[in-house]
Formats: C-alpha cells, structure tokens, sequence
C-alpha cells in the first residue's frame, strides 16, 4: 500500500489509504496505435502514446478511517443530510479490503448555497482529485463523452480526461447545473451519464474520440442543479436527490465567521487584522449568500488595510447585492 500525495490531514486524522486500480487495458492501447496509419491522426496517436508512456495504474484511495468530519458538519450546515449520506457509506468499507462506493448525489437548491463548494469539499476529505463539467457552457454534447477522431478538432471527454491524465481512480467529478443541459437533435448531452451513473457498466466506459474502454465505475458523482425538472427521469433513477436549502441566519453567521478565520490564516496579511470581526459585522455577512460571503470579506479586508486599520467595520462591506455607485463627471 502507498499514500497519495494529495492527503488532506487537517481534516482526517489519519491519511487516506491507497491501493492502486488499472483504469485501462495497455493491450487494448497497442493494439489501437498500431493500427494508425502513419502520418494521420496525430492527435489520436499522441493520446495513445501519452497513455503507454502514463501507465495503466491510478490511486484508489479511502480513509484509512472514519474521518473526523466535524469541521464539514460546521462548515456545511445546511448539508447534513448528505454528509450523513456520505458518513455511511465511509462507514461499511473503513475496515474492509472493499474499495469506497458512493451513491451518485444530486444537489437540488437555489444558486449560490453552496453545492459546488461541497464537491470541493468532499474531494479534499476524500484526498482524491476532483473533475469539473459546466453544463450551462457546454457547446457540445460530447464533453462527457468525447468526439469522433474523424471530426476536425475531436479531442477526448472530460471523463477519460480525468481518468488518464489524473492520479486517482476514484476522482470526484462535478455535473454542474445538469438541468441546464439543452438536448440537441443529434445528441443527447447526458446520454453517457446514464451508463457512467450505473457501477456495472461504468466500468467498461469508451470514450468515442480514443474509442478505448477505462474503468469509470470508482468516479463519485456530485450533479448540481437549480430545479429537478429540467432531469430526465433515467438520470434521477440512477442518483440519490437532496434538497439544499440556504442556511438559516445562525448558521450564516457561523458559515460568515469560519470564513473569515479561514482568510485570516491563509494569508500572511491575515496576522495585521482581528482574530474575530464584531458581531455587527457578522450579522451583515449574514444576509449574504454562501457563494458571496468570500468576495464580501476580500471587499473589507481590503477597504480596512486601505483605511491603515486591523478591525473590519460594517462600512468596509460591500454594499447589498455588490451594487456599485454611481459613475459620473465630477461637476
């Protein structure tokens, strides 16, 4: 058994255990590249030799442990629900030879709660890598997938992407805004989700640009979305659903005030301001959203040092709804 490099020990107590998965046949790559006709391809030649060269063999890593995952608990409170989810299924594989299966998640709320921040930090409990996949932006229905080598400018699919230039087996990989996912009339942009969200047939998943299978069956799953009615319903069968609701105000303002620590002790300009901001300020970052509240306290620490104080006041917040002043000549 090796460690990965990536082990996050601030928020588990011992260091993920990592036991080593091939996540595609050399064979099978060989075979491909030999049969390229010299001189055509190149693309699809450099993936193929980008792969040999790579090696078949990822991290397949879990806790060693149940992790001590008060600090989520804390920082997430308006996702218990699923970090119980999450909590029991670390739970049956901690002291078993079994590998880490979580059922794919599927986050239901409105913008700006939190649901990516909880990938992220799902990921880093997990010490694995994380994937991302905007499906607002998507121009094309083969981002998941790949495209068709034959096409001008193919390339492969975020999936295999992540699978073979990554390190891990199992890393988290983020579906967002998944009911933002227009159908085109050729392709369906979540066609591949409905194989690669069943285990079974995840793990003879072929990307369509190297048209070579990887084992995606250990990816995690975390889609996002605003509203469940834009899913199809082969996709909701396949996920476990919760509703994300925004934080209640004490839980903001706890929400408010670990990320001002947190800003604080990543920095090395943090040593200049307070230990806490006051109470008055808390309950202004309060009314923000989550996904606000970081740029919101850059805004004061930034007005403060501005201001040659270490104390952030109320008046170095941003004003409500990141509105601006009004722009004009000085008459």
């Amino acid at each position: 058994m090796s460690s990965p490099r990536h082990a996050i020990a601030c928020i588990a107590p011992r260091i993920p255990i990592a036991q080593m998965r091939s996540v595609f046949s050399v064979a099978e790559v060989e075979r491909k590249l030999a049969k390229l006709p010299e001189r055509e391809h190149e693309s699809l030649r450099g993936t193929y030799q980008r792969m040999l060269e790579k090696g078949p063999q990822r991290f397949q890593v879990k806790p060693s442990g149940l992790p001590a995952m008060n600090e989520l608990y804390e920082d997430l409170p308006n996702f218990h629900p699923v970090l119980d989810d999450v909590r029991r299924q670390i739970a049956l594989c901690e002291d078993s030879g079994d590998a880490l299966e979580i059922t794919p998640l599927l986050l239901l709320g409105p913008p700006g709660v939190g649901k990516t921040h909880f990938a992220r930090q799902l990921a880093q409990l997990l010490g694995t890598g994380m994937g991302f996949v905007s499906m607002s932006s998507m121009t094309a229905g083969w981002i998941l997938s790949g495209a068709s080598s034959q096409w001008k400018g193919a390339r492969p699919g975020k999936v295999f992407e992540a699978l073979v230039d990554g390190d891990y087996a199992n890393p988290v990989m983020v579906v967002d805004e998944i009911d933002k996912a227009g159908a085109e009339a050729a392709y369906d942009p979540l066609g591949s989700l409905y194989s690669l969200l069943e285990h079974d047939t995840a793990g003879s998943f072929t990307d369509e640009f190297a048209e070579v299978a990887v084992d995606a069956s250990q990816v995690i799953w975390v889609a996002t979305a605003n509203d469940a009615r834009g899913i199809p319903d082969p996709i909701l069968n396949r996920v476990n659903v919760y509703e994300i609701e925004a934080p209640d105000f004490e839980a903001a303002r706890r929400i408010a005030l670990r990320l001002y620590q947190g800003l604080r002790a990543q920095h090395d300009w943090g040593r200049r301001f307070d230990e806490e901001p006051s109470d008055a300020v808390l309950e202004r970052m309060a009314e923000l959203a989550p996904r606000e509240m970081r740029r919101a306290w850059m805004t004061a620490f930034g007005n403060a040092k501005l201001a040659q104080r270490g104390t952030v006041l109320c008046e170095d917040l941003p004003e409500a709804g990141g509105k601006r002043g009004p722009m004009g000549f000085i008459q």
